[in-house]
C-alpha cells in the first residue's frame, strides 16, 4: 500500500473553552493580604497606654481625696470648738448673772433684819468697847457743829472727849440705808483684826436701833489731801512728803501681806490717809475694804472707789485684786510729788484732765521732768 493512497488523519480541533485563569494581561491581580507590609492593611485606631499620664492622675485624684478628707476634720474641729466654746459662755453668763443677783440680794439687806445678829456677833466677836448713843453724844456735845472734822457720803465724823479724857474720832455713819449698814459692818471685820502703827486703830462702836457710830483713835493733823490742797496752806517739806509716803505704803502692804486674811481697802486716797503731829500717816476708812477670799471668787457689779484713784482694769471689768490698791497709791505718789489733784480740770493735763495722763505725756518727752516738781518753796536740795 502506497502511502499517497492512505489518507491523511489529523486531530480535531479542540474545543473551547472559558478559561479559568485570568488574563493578567488584562485584569489586575486581585489583592492579597501581605504579612510584610502593612501598607495593604486597613487603619486601626491607636491603643497605645500612656504609663506616665496615668499616675498623675492617680496623684491628683488622691491629692483631692487628702485635700477634702483634710477640711472635713478641719471644719468638724472647728464646730465642736464652736460647741465647747459656746456652751462654756453660756456657763459663765449663767454665773455672772448668779453673783450679780447674789450681790443684788447682799446689797438689799434690811438695816432692821440685821441688827440683833450684828450686835450678837459683834459683842462676841470684836473684843472692842461697845458704846451707848448717849455715850458718844455727850462725848460729842450732841454731834455739835463745832466738832465736826468732815463729811461725806458715808456720814459725819466729829472730835469727841470720852469720860476719862480720851480723844476720838467719832464716824456716824447715816441711818437706814443699806450702804451704810455694810460700811458699818466691813469696818468692824476689818479693822477690828488689824493693829500697825500705820492704821488707825478702832476703841468701838455703837449700834442702837439704826444708828451705827464708830469710835477711832485720834488723829491729830487732819489728811494728807488737806496739807497738799487747802489754799493758804504751805508747801510741804520733801522730807514730810517722804515719810508720809512711806507709812501710807507700808500701811497698805500690811493689809495686803500680813493680814489673814488678805485686804484690799479699795479706796486709798490722800482723804483716807491721815497724819499725825510727827507726820506719821495712818491709812484709814475701812467702809470698803474686801477680803481677799471675797474677791477670789466674786467680780464686783457695783464699782467702789473715787473717780481719779480707781485703777482702769478695775474699773473696766469690776475684777478686784491688791494690784487695784496699788494703783491708787501711785495716784497719791504723783500727788506728793506734783502737788496736783488727781483730777484738775484746772490745769493743763495734756489732752485729759487726768494727773496719771498727764505725768505720763511729760515723761515721754524726757527733757520736762522737772515740771512734775512741786518746787513752789521747797528748794532742789530737799529733793
Amino acid at each position: 500500500m502506497s502511502t499517497d493512497t492512505i489518507p491523511s488523519l489529523s486531530s480535531p480541533p479542540a474545543p473551547e473553552f472559558p478559561s479559568t485563569t485570568p488574563d493578567t494581561a488584562t485584569s489586575p491581580a486581585p489583592s492579597q493580604p501581605s504579612i510584610i507590609g502593612p501598607s495593604s492593611l486597613a487603619p486601626f485606631p491607636e491603643t497605645t497606654t500612656n504609663i506616665d499620664g496615668g499616675s498623675r492622675n492617680v496623684a491628683l485624684t488622691g491629692l483631692i481625696t487628702g485635700v477634702v478628707l483634710g477640711a472635713t476634720f478641719v471644719l468638724l474641729g472647728v464646730c465642736i470648738f464652736v460647741c465647747f466654746y459656746k456652751r462654756k459662755k453660756r456657763k459663765l453668763k449663767k454665773k455672772k448673772k448668779e453673783d450679780i443677783e447674789a450681790s443684788i440680794n447682799r446689797d438689799s439687806l434690811d438695816p432692821k433684819d440685821n441688827s440683833n445678829n450684828l450686835q450678837q456677833w459683834s459683842s462676841s466677836e470684836i473684843g472692842q468697847n461697845l458704846f451707848t448713843y448717849e455715850d458718844l453724844s455727850k462725848a460729842t456735845s450732841n454731834f455739835s457743829n463745832t466738832n465736826l472734822l468732815g463729811q461725806g457720803g458715808f456720814g459725819y465724823v466729829h472730835r469727841g472727849v470720852l469720860v476719862d479724857g480720851t480723844l476720838v474720832a467719832i464716824k456716824q455713819l447715816k441711818s437706814g440705808s443699806g450702804q451704810g449698814e455694810r460700811e458699818f459692818q466691813a469696818e468692824i471685820q476689818t479693822i477690828s483684826r488689824v493693829h500697825h502703827r500705820h492704821l488707825v486703830s478702832l476703841l468701838g462702836y455703837c449700834i442702837t436701833g439704826a444708828q451705827r457710830l464708830l469710835v477711832y483713835e485720834f488723829v491729830p493733823n487732819k489728811t494728807l489731801e488737806f496739807h497738799l490742797h487747802e489754799k493758804e496752806r504751805p508747801v510741804m517739806e520733801w522730807s514730810k512728803r517722804m515719810k508720809i509716803a512711806l507709812g501710807a505704803a507700808k500701811g497698805l502692804a500690811y493689809l495686803h501681806e500680813d493680814c489673814n486674811p488678805k485686804t484690799i481697802h479699795r479706796d486709798v486716797k490722800a482723804a483716807n490717809i491721815l497724819i499725825d503731829d510727827s507726820y506719821e500717816a495712818k491709812l484709814a476708812d475701812f467702809g470698803l475694804a474686801r477680803s481677799s477670799l471675797d474677791t477670789d471668787t466674786h467680780v464686783s457689779t457695783r464699782i467702789m472707789g473715787t473717780f481719779g484713784y480707781l485703777a482702769p482694769e478695775y474699773a473696766s471689768s469690776g475684777k478686784l485684786t491688791e494690784k487695784s490698791d496699788v494703783f491708787s497709791i501711785g495716784v497719791v505718789l504723783l500727788e506728793l510729788i506734783t502737788g496736783r489733784r488727781p483730777v484738775d480740770k484746772s490745769q493743763p493735763f495734756a489732752d485729759d484732765d487726768s494727773i496719771v495722763d498727764w505725768v505720763g505725756y511729760l515723761v515721754s518727752l524726757t527733757t520736762t521732768f522737772n515740771k512734775l516738781l512741786n518746787f513752789t518753796s521747797c528748794s532742789r536740795q530737799n529733793l
